[in-house]
């Protein structure tokens, strides 16, 4: 934590058990009964600002958030039906895949958060180190399938038009050079990961990597994820068996290019 967040929720505590709409007593104070006004959220975030003003606002907005309830993760639902992707994937698997395995990622990272909470209100620091571990499994686990499922589409496979085909050329020479690539970088992975392709911002191009376990690709390698293939047997062995070549020949047949390149003209803004 910032070592000034704790002063700020010290102030925030004071405030806001007082009252939620009642501005901090610095802000103001009506000229008549000198009690303190109703005042807006801007208003109160002005006062924190005032006090702390080399923080930035996203700085600012994540100590005002640590006092404040959060909302929990949810499963997000499918674009499509569990059969939508047959022959390529079967329906079997898009139900466990997504009903199970993605809900425990879920399930799991709502429980480590309110852990890491607890533990960051009782200043215990060994607590808030030894929950990274889940936080960084369960939390890419729910990043990396919610991008997963949006990546996938009864209508994809084909090839990609567009910026995103002009830049898969200039960076790899041909979509069939790329296509080689990412392939053999998913079949690679030891043991379970993921298969990538994401946009380096600082050199400007794309680049294909593997990610082990559910390691999240932005949040260790920087780079910004665009289309992701899972590569732990539970996405693919209940149809392919132990083959995961044929599951990887397979995928590409339901791609959607429409959803990566989108988030390649998004990351470009």
């Amino acid at each position: 934590m910032h070592p000034a967040s704790v002063h700020i929720l010290t102030l925030l505590q004071a405030t806001l058990h007082s009252s939620l709409t009642q501005c901090p007593p610095a802000v103001a104070r009506d000229q008549t009964s000198g009690q303190p006004e109703v005042c807006s959220y801007s208003d109160f975030q002005a006062h924190f600002t005032s006090l702390f003003p080399a923080w930035s606002r996203t700085q600012l907005i994540a100590a005002l958030g640590c006092s404040a309830s959060r909302q929990k993760h949810t499963l997000p639902d499918l674009p499509y039906d569990y059969g939508a992707l047959q022959p390529h994937i079967n329906a079997e698997i898009m139900q466990l895949h997504h009903s199970k395995h993605h809900a425990t990622y879920v399930n799991n990272l709502n429980v480590a958060e309110e852990k890491y909470k607890e533990a960051l209100a009782k200043g215990d620091v060994t607590a808030q180190v030894s929950l990274q571990p889940a936080l960084k499994f369960n939390g890419g686990g729910h990043i990396n399938h919610t991008i997963f499922w949006t990546n996938l589409s009864p209508n994809g496979g084909g090839e990609p038009q567009g910026e995103l085909m002009e830049a898969i050329k200039r960076d790899f020479g041909s979509f069939g050079n790329f296509k080689e690539k990412l392939t053999a970088v998913s079949v690679g992975v030891q043991g379970s990961g993921w298969g990538w392709l994401g946009f380096n911002q600082d050199q400007g191009r794309l680049q294909v990597t593997a990610c082990y376990n559910q390691d999240p690709l932005q949040g260790t390698t920087g780079l910004i994820p665009l289309l992701g293939i899972d590569v732990w047997e539970h996405a693919y062995y209940l149809q392919y068996k132990n083959v995961r070549p044929d599951y990887l020949k397979a995928i590409w047949n339901v791609i959607s290019w429409e959803n990566v390149s989108a988030r390649y003209t998004a990351c470009k803004k």
